[in-house]
């Protein structure tokens, strides 16, 4: 008989709410966790092995465990030592800290690879989004739209001696980076993240700007990088709220009741866009997403989606609180 460790028999003597603890708990109660694992269930092979081997760890287990990932920014196998060092995370994924078996690298590996070869990160985005957008926390009247770079490994000193040919480097300013950029639409009124592309850091701004609206908005806010927007083949009817360049906004005679006037509609524009720089904010300072983990667009860009699903449950995350005691 498997004996019960002391951390899950009710000896702690540790009694401190940490942050670490208190965000965790937070976001067990605002994750919908019901439809997400219904997503995921008929991607997932039989429990039992091919000659009754061990049963597979239940999906919300392993579910749990990939966000813990993406929280705190461990890889494969620093999620499986994690796991055995910090009790907290085996009590979130529901894992008994004293068991025999916890899932390693490989099968935290697998469990990624299932959500990349069936595009589930795509659909964890939309499915927390569905879940928000009943509760009246997204809407669709507008659009703001932006990037952000993300670094990737520069260095030729690998078993390749290549950097990654997917990744490409771009000039912002006087300083050059390499890496892929993460586009975002975010909805006006609330700031959550709705639409997702991964490009290199190469691609300009505006020819991804139309593939990031969902077709319900009227307006757009989006900064300079996105002049001619409006103009381009596959623009729609609709109104695109552009920043004007900061060369010709300084150039603006505030004295004069035009020049006035335009500096003040570029504030109340800029104060729109603000929203957009949020999301970009949860996942680089809470969730620590500085630099890519994987070779290639594909995977990275699906981390990106789960990311963002991620940082809307958490900006949302007292909203649904308050919805659920209510």
């Amino acid at each position: 008989m498997k004996q019960i460790s002391l951390a899950t028999s009710g000896f702690e003597l540790v009694t401190k709410r940490t942050r670490k603890r208190v965000f965790l708990d937070e976001m067990n109660l605002v994750v919908p966790w019901t439809e997400l694992v219904g997503l995921i269930q008929p991607y997932v092979r039989n429990s039992a092995g091919v000659k009754g081997g061990r049963p597979a760890f239940a999906v919300q287990t392993m579910l749990r465990i990939h966000f813990l990932q993406q929280w705190f920014g461990l890889s494969d196998p620093a999620m499986e030592e994690a796991l055995h060092d910090t009790s907290l995370y085996c009590e979130f994924a529901k894992l008994d800290p004293g068991a025999m078996r916890l899932p390693d690298e490989t099968t935290i590996l697998r469990f990624r690879h299932l959500l990349e070869e069936n595009n589930l990160s795509i659909q964890l985005l939309a499915t927390i989004n569905a879940t928000l957008a009943s509760r009246g926390l997204l809407l669709k009247t507008g659009t703001v739209v932006d990037a952000t770079l993300i670094a990737a490994p520069s260095s030729t000193k690998n078993s390749s001696g290549k950097r990654d040919p997917e990744m490409h480097q771009s000039k912002k300013g006087n300083q050059w980076h390499f890496g892929m950029k993460a586009h975002i639409g975010v909805d006006a009124e609330s700031g959550l993240v709705h639409s997702v592309i991964g490009t290199p850091a190469n691609v300009n701004d505006v020819t991804q700007g139309h593939g990031l609206l969902h077709g319900y908005e009227s307006v757009v806010f989006a900064d300079a990088g996105y002049q001619g927007a409006a103009k381009r083949p596959e623009a729609t009817g609709v109104a695109w709220q552009v920043a004007m360049r900061p060369g010709k906004r300084r150039a603006l005679d505030k004295q004069t009741k035009l020049g006035a006037l335009l500096d003040k509609a570029e504030q109340l524009k800029a104060s729109v866009r603000a929203k957009v720089e949020h999301p970009f904010r949860v996942i680089k300072c809470q969730f620590g997403f500085t630099k890519v983990r994987y070779k290639g667009l594909a995977k990275n860009t699906a981390q990106l989606m789960t990311l963002f699903a991620l940082s809307n449950l958490w900006m949302a995350r007292r909203s649904l609180m308050q919805r659920a005691t209510a």
